[in-house]
């Protein structure tokens, strides 16, 4: 279950790399030929910039909460449990 989520925040991240890779070349080569300004180019790199950091403020606390209510559907063992009853097991060895 960690590995998919894992994988899941780890895709996410590479597509959203992709895709900002992308626009900040497809601003460039408009400024680069002079369709748009080089400060109307770097407003809209800047504008996308500050709205991808919202999008992704939003996203992860959406994902934490789908994260967070998919483990309360299930009986996962703490680590404290885990700790626990080693603990105990360690002293019923002793004795």
């Amino acid at each position: 279950m960690e590995n998919l989520v894992k994988n899941f925040i780890y895709s996410g991240v590479g597509l959203v790399s992709i895709t900002t890779e992308k626009f900040k070349n497809t601003i460039e080569g408009l400024v680069s030929d002079k369709k748009i300004s080089s400060e109307e180019g770097k407003k809209i790199v800047d504008d996308f910039f500050k709205n991808t950091e919202d999008k992704k403020e939003e996203f992860d606390s959406q994902l934490k909460s789908i994260i967070e209510t998919t483990l309360s559907k299930f009986k996962f063992v703490s680590k404290t449990d885990i700790e626990e009853l080693e603990k105990r097991i360690s002293e019923l060895e002793k004795k």
